[in-house]
């Protein structure tokens, strides 16, 4: 999605627009804006705690730095998005491509931790885009915001448009489709996938309402309140809320539901989890086989619910064979507190 996305936005940006990249501008679209702009776009190499460094240096000089580096490689300049962005109040923009699963590129290159890691920073905010309009709306949030932002977006093709997009308000999702039996609340890329699941599971006749989240930090607690207000009010079962985000289930979008959920003193017995697995890595394949293998394609959200819902496994959707692939569905990647993931290799 996003690097195609981002790349024709960028390239049209204010005048104090200074994006910078490490040693990847190809892989994170930026050549084209490097072309154009060549007086403001800085390829610090393979370098990404100097490239983090000096973004901080240009915004101080009043400047907007957009860093984009792909989520596995920003790890390594944890220290100076800590010091020298966060702690100094600077309102740098991290574009945070190959987000989730990459495919092909394997284990090394998944994008796994960056929630985790950034959403403990104060004041910081932590967004994910749907589609191509989201992301140019996000962009445009970010960088009117006096501090720091993340924006997250996979290694995919660009998704089907979910129609115009409304401006980023922070802390405010989107609810794109209403239902009575169950909530899911998808991050960024999962959207879409959420989305189809929902249709999947109507033609069985369970109706699911579905959150666009949009913020990882901070969580929308009116949306808590709507998805965890129904789960204490359903009659004859459960109403279950489901997390969906492609990034690992411990410390993520979900873990964070969780958390904003007992500060606001909701019930949360009856949210499950749905990620990359915690206990082994993803290896090499294709970006669908590992959604399939993750449970986060249509066929593994849609289990899940109805798994959570309790529908015996005569009622539960045909799951379109060419996504099963073989591989259990919501196995080691659905979290719920009555339910622990099994060891690697189960």
């Amino acid at each position: 999605m996003a690097t195609t996305g981002f790349t024709p936005w960028v390239a049209r940006p204010a005048a104090n627009v200074t994006p910078c990249a490490s040693a990847m501008p190809d892989g994170t679209g930026l050549d084209k804006f490097a072309k154009v702009f060549p007086d403001r776009f800085f390829d610090v190499g393979i370098a990404e705690s100097c490239t983090v460094d000096m973004a901080a240096g240009i915004a101080r000089c009043g400047l907007r730095p957009v860093v984009a580096i792909y989520s596995t490689f920003l790890q390594r300049a944890f220290d100076q998005i800590f010091q020298e962005v966060v702690l100094q109040g600077l309102p740098v923009v991290f574009c945070i491509d190959r987000a989730g699963l990459v495919g092909g590129d394997g284990a090394v290159h998944h994008g796994f931790l960056d929630i985790g890691y950034l959403r403990g920073f104060p004041e910081m905010a932590l967004l994910a885009p749907a589609d191509e309009n989201e992301l140019k709306a996000a962009l445009r949030f970010a960088l009117a915001q006096p501090r720091a932002c993340a924006i997250r977006y996979p290694r995919a093709d660009v998704p089907e448009p979910m129609g115009d997009a409304p401006p980023f308000e922070s802390g405010v999702a989107r609810l794109m489709r209403d239902g009575r039996d169950a909530t899911i609340l998808a991050y960024g890329s999962s959207v879409g996938p959420a989305l189809d699941a929902a249709d999947l599971l109507a033609s069985q006749d369970i109706f699911v309402r579905v959150y666009n989240a949009r913020f990882a930090r901070p969580i929308d607690g009116e949306m808590l309140r709507a998805g965890l207000g129904s789960a204490c009010a359903a009659e004859g079962g459960p109403h279950p809320v489901i997390t969906v985000e492609e990034h690992s289930v411990v410390g993520g979008f979900g873990a964070a539901v969780l958390e904003v959920a007992q500060e606001m003193g909701l019930p949360t017995q009856h949210i499950a989890r749905l990620g990359m697995p915690a206990d082994r890595f993803i290896q090499h394949g294709s970006r669908a086989g590992q959604l399939a293998e993750c449970g986060l394609d249509e066929a593994g959200i849609a289990a899940a619910v109805a798994e959570a819902l309790r529908v015996p496994p005569s009622r539960r959707p045909v799951m379109p064979q060419p996504l099963r692939r073989g591989v259990p569905i919501a196995s080691a990647h659905l979290v719920t507190p009555h339910r622990q993931p099994p060891r690697a290799g189960e």
